[in-house]
């Protein structure tokens, strides 16, 4: 079976602590993902979400999105890097952080080689994130890159993930999976 990996959204995580750690204690017991990522990009309190995301008692592996110093501090087993901060890939990676980075090409997947694995996407229709890369795109890049891959993008149904499994993919990665099943 591949690894999940659970990117938060504030739209159906909420924005505060308490609504945070229900929405995702409930997806913890019905789907134990591998990995779980708190994107929270416009919050003006990250540090106190992310200090109530990571004392969630979990199996899954806990990782913050950007904030490599506030991983670093707060002990998050990983971050999850833009393509804005691969520079900060081989730093994260020194202070003991898992490091996924965000990829949508295969020049991007290339400049993030050093990360212990990527999201490369969108693999199918997802809002506003442009034309799909398909699933013959998806194999093609795992022919070419060594790094672990995450499928990410429209991920929303079992069927799906079993078609991205079938390419060879690390995991896969989904917002709407977890939270529209």
């Amino acid at each position: 079976m591949i690894k999940s990996y659970f990117i938060t959204d504030p739209s159906v995580c909420g924005n505060t602590s308490e609504s945070l750690k229900t929405s995702i204690t409930k997806i913890i017991e019905k789907y134990s993902p591998s990995y779980i990522c708190l994107r929270a990009k416009n919050s003006n309190h990250y540090e106190e979400l992310a200090k109530t995301f990571l004392s969630i008692q979990t199996d899954s592996k806990l990782l913050l999105h950007s904030h490599v110093d506030l991983a670093i501090s707060l002990k998050a087993y990983g971050v999850h890097l833009s393509s804005l901060h691969f520079s900060e890939i081989q730093r994260a990676k020194e202070a003991g952080l898992y490091v996924i980075a965000s990829t949508h090409s295969y020049e991007e997947a290339l400049d993030a080689k050093e990360a212990n694995a990527i999201t490369y996407s969108p693999i199918f229709n997802t809002p506003n994130k442009g034309k799909p890369k398909g699933l013959e795109d998806l194999k093609e890049i795992m022919g070419k890159i060594r790094t672990n891959i995450f499928a990410l993008g429209g991920i929303t149904s079992n069927e799906q993930v079993k078609q991205v499994e079938t390419c060879g993919v690390y995991g896969f990665a989904s917002i709407r999976y977890f939270t529209n099943n």
